[in-house]
């Protein structure tokens, strides 16, 4: 008979809570119990039945449980996941695995010495619209892609609990940066070869709550990342440009297209249009006598179903980890690029 592994979490916030409520759909996965040190929270585990305690150390007497989901503030992921494996614990990270490269390390080798399976919940690798984007640049639809443009964008600001202090891990580099930096490295099979940061503080001046990162990738291709949280009209979450065509995502819901270059009729409609004060051929509008629309490939998946039969079969030793500490570690390493660069206020050169 298969072993059903019992998970426990802790930080019964937002994401904590969401680990939670998708094990629905997770064979072989069953949470268990929850750690906070919020009463309301342990109130809310307890009642879906869940056991409950106050205190990290308590949770991890445990021994029914086999999984640990770490969801806490970013500055304990470190300490509190070097904790769970010495105690025998599988341990899962929210994003961002840690605050330094430096913590990671420690978190591998505790992950190597204690034998235990150590992962960061890089959940966004399973949002459709990046899976589409990768798709397609995987299937050379579009040519020779030279440039890339990710963008999260909304006005609502950074949420106004630890997120906003600087001791924590807030900001935005921490908390989207390390999605849309993880999709990039993912994506792209090349190194950075640079890293060029710009960050906002419109609202904040302990931490950034927007900023505009541009990642040149050995490849030549340049892929810019922009987080902005006090935009009221946003731009379109992807925008790719190859050397034979173009590719669009609006938003979250996917709606977008290809337009292709039909190859030979690239001055088919090369027709001069007036621009402002004067005439432009350059700028000059394509029709369908030169391009082709085409619709954004079809993806599904299930990320939660995904991720966790991935883990499972890990520890049983079936397959290799999907999301990787050495990933994680890239990942790290580009982001403490960036404050350097906004520290330094110019481009690095770096291998990574």
């Amino acid at each position: 008979m298969k072993k059903d592994y019992k998970l426990g979490i802790v930080g019964y916030g937002g994401m904590g809570k969401w680990h939670h409520l998708n094990m629905d759909r997770v064979e072989r996965v069953t949470p268990v119990a929850v750690c906070d040190i919020d009463e309301a929270a342990r109130k809310r585990a307890e009642g879906f039945g869940l056991k409950t305690y106050d205190y990290i150390d308590k949770i991890l007497e445990d021994d029914e449980i086999d999984i640990l989901v770490i969801a806490t503030p970013n500055e304990f992921h470190c300490p509190y996941a070097i904790k769970a494996m010495e105690k025998g614990k599988n341990v899962i990270c929210e994003k961002p695995i840690t605050t330094s490269a430096k913590n990671l390390e420690k978190m591998i080798k505790a992950s190597k010495k204690y034998n235990k399976v150590l992962s960061v919940h890089q959940n966004r690798r399973w949002d459709k619209d990046f899976l589409m984007v990768k798709k397609v640049l995987d299937d050379n639809t579009l040519g020779n892609v030279y440039s890339i443009h990710s963008r999260v964008m909304g006005s609502r600001g950074i949420p106004g609990d630890w997120r906003a202090h600087k001791e924590h891990g807030g900001g935005m580099i921490l908390d989207w940066g390390v999605h849309l930096i993880d999709q990039a490295l993912y994506m792209i099979n090349s190194p950075v070869k640079d890293v060029y940061v710009r960050m906002q503080h419109v609202h904040y001046t302990e931490v950034d709550d927007g900023f505009e990162l541009v990642l040149t990738f050995e490849n030549g291709i340049v892929y810019t990342i922009e987080v902005c949280t006090s935009c009221y009209i946003n731009l379109p979450r992807w925008h790719v440009c190859g050397d034979e065509g173009t590719l669009v995502i609006n938003d979250w819901s996917c709606d977008g297209k290809i337009v292709k270059i039909q190859k030979g009729k690239e001055n088919e409609d090369a027709t001069p249009i007036e621009a402002g004060a004067g005439l432009t051929k350059t700028m000059a509008p394509r029709t369908d006598k030169s391009t082709d629309e085409l619709p954004l490939p079809t993806i599904e998946c299930d990320e939660w179903v995904e991720y966790y039969t991935n883990f499972v079969n890990v520890i049983e030793g079936k397959e290799a980890l999907l999301v990787k500490p050495c990933e994680a570690m890239r990942v790290m390493k580009i982001m403490e690029a960036t404050f350097k660069s906004e520290e330094k206020d110019k481009s690095l050169e770096v291998n990574v």
